[in-house]
């Protein structure tokens, strides 16, 4: 009797429920590097270097335990390159007689293991994830019949729930839920952020390194500055330097935004949190402690805190509840084009610029660059939110469809018409002025709303897209208390001012969709033209929607 259990690429985990009660000499645990996980959509090179990197060092780890492991190298003659395809292959060559494995993190691999009984002959045990702080059972009593499924209602839960920083069952530590409005600064001149922790590659990582270049040569990215951390003790030294050396001014800078300071106060442990190589509890409670201990301010350690317990937890739980509908819907009716320079990073605003490169070098950027720069001008600009869902997949290390969705989808975009936010996460240049540097070097001047005959600057396209992203959806934001405002600044605008931006925005719109990269087309004599067609590396299109299974 022989039990197969499967363990995906982002369940590095040894608390893994579909490793619990394995018997060492009769069971068998796969793990399965294939073609169609790294190419439903074309992760950026670091996003499958890291998970290539992570699976095979848990492998070692597992069979240094004393348990038996068959791994498929994406390399392998016999690999047959899909998931369910190694699964039917191993569990035949192997003699399984049953198969257990953990729920998926995404909706189309969910699909795709609900197959495997049929595919196998074999009974199949899917198993809840039990390395999440809050159960799907929970979160769908949490959500009951509410008509708004706020985050901040459901972190306060949790906070009870689990009881961190807490004093009482209701007493929040520091007498208040969240210390957002603590956390909004923009980074002094004269702070120098520490760097983080970098993980040099070993020599299973310079292999896996080799075989992505080889193998995805055209996929988005570099793999120069890889860094990741790739085993549990790797992510466990990366959680403990930025509690140590960024966590007391994480809270201060988290929303501030710095020309080369990619990085700034941030824990970048998001990557090895999503692969399973970090337990989310553990790393609240690093954070716990180092303000019980007077090493860091609360400002700083609940607002860690928030983004794990509280948005993660929330957006998986999303997710979830309103699958696979969630992802199809498009509330403000955006169907414009990607740009090309969301790849290219050929732009001249600068905050965008700076967002996209570090994102191709990196394969990370920090929420504000996400929510408020890339995400905001997507949201601005009415671009198709697949189109966006699938670059915000495509570009980061931590991406996986059940955390990057609902965070595009609903807070960056409002596709989801509200499920997630009151209103639209919208911003003019005003914002990213206010939050980073960016605007002193920009070729675009922020404080215009539209250009003027014979100025050295046009005007910065988030101003003249916010209004005219107001003008479009005026009547829906009437009726929301919280977009109330913007609508009656913008109805006692002078005529001729409104009618000079929108005609600002429609020609800089219709330069995007031509595939031009003047994103001012009036100001294009001047400054010069970057009309840069794709190259013939250009991350292909996925379709739109993908047969269920992980090819």
């Amino acid at each position: 009797m022989t039990t197969l259990r499967v363990v995906l690429g982002d369940q590095c985990s040894r608390g893994l429920s579909a490793l619990a009660g394995i018997d060492p000499a009769r069971d068998l645990v796969l793990m399965a590097e294939v073609r169609s996980e790294c190419t439903y959509v074309k992760h950026h090179k670091q996003k499958i270097a890291l998970v290539l990197s992570a699976m095979r060092h848990f492998a070692d780890a597992l069979r240094a335990e004393g348990l038996r492991v068959a791994y498929s190298r994406l390399d392998d003659p016999a690999n047959t390159q899909s998931l369910a395809g190694e699964v039917a292959r191993i569990a035949r060559e192997s003699g399984a007689t049953r198969i257990i494995v953990t729920q998926p993190g995404e909706w189309r691999v969910l699909e795709d293991m609900r197959g495997w009984e049929a595919l196998t002959g074999l009974p199949v045990e899917i198993r809840e994830d039990g390395r999440f702080l809050c159960s799907m059972a929970r979160f769908r009593a949490w959500a009951g019949e509410k008509k708004q499924l706020r985050m901040e209602f459901f972190y306060r839960e949790m906070r009870r729930a689990t009881g961190l920083l807490m004093e009482a069952p209701d007493e929040p530590t520091g007498g208040a839920w969240n210390f957002d409005a603590e956390n909004r600064k923009p980074l002094d001149p004269g702070v120098k952020p520490p760097r983080p922790r970098r993980f040099a590659p070993d020599d299973t990582t310079r292999d896996v390194m080799a075989l992505v270049e080889r193998e995805f040569a055209d996929h988005f990215g570099t793999l120069d500055a890889f860094a990741w951390p790739v085993t549990a003790g790797e992510a466990r030294q990366a959680l403990d330097d930025f509690v140590a050396h960024r966590l007391a001014r994480f809270g201060d800078y988290q929303d501030a935004m710095a020309e080369g300071e990619p990085t700034l106060f941030h824990a970048l442990v998001g990557a090895a949190l999503n692969c399973g190589l970090l337990d989310p509890m553990e790393a609240c409670r690093a954070a716990e402690a180092a303000y019980r201990q007077g090493r860091a301010p609360l400002n700083a350690v609940e607002g860690f805190i928030r983004q794990i317990l509280g948005w993660r937890e929330y957006v998986r739980g999303i997710y979830w509840l309103r699958m696979p509908a969630y992802r199809d819907t498009n509330a403000l009716g955006a169907t414009r084009p990607l740009p090309w320079f969301y790849w290219s990073g050929e732009t001249r605003m600068a905050c965008m610029r700076a967002a996209i490169t570090q994102t191709r070098d990196l394969a990370y950027a920090h929420h504000i660059q996400r929510l408020m720069v890339t995400g905001n001008f997507a949201l601005l600009a009415g671009i198709d939110p697949a189109e966006v869902n699938e670059w915000y997949m495509v570009v980061y290390a931590d991406a996986y469809e059940w955390v990057e969705l609902p965070n595009t989808h609903g807070m960056a975009l409002h596709a989801d018409g509200g499920v997630m936010a009151s209103k639209p996460y919208a911003a003019s240049g005003a914002y990213i002025n206010r939050m980073s540097d960016h605007c002193r070097g920009c070729a675009y001047d922020v404080k215009k709303a539209t250009g003027q005959k014979g100025d050295k600057r046009g005007a910065c396209p988030f101003n003249f897209l916010y209004w005219d992203f107001i003008s479009r959806h005026a009547e829906r934001f009437g009726r929301n208390p919280r977009m109330a405002m913007p609508v009656r600044t913008l109805a006692k605008m002078a005529p001729e001012k409104v009618a000079a931006m929108k005609q600002e925005a429609a020609a800089f719109l219709a330069g995007l969709e031509a595939g031009a990269a003047t994103e001012n087309p009036g100001a294009s004599a001047r400054q010069g033209s970057l009309d840069i067609p794709p190259p013939p590396t250009a991350p292909s299109r996925a379709p739109r929607r993908r047969a269920p299974g992980p090819g």
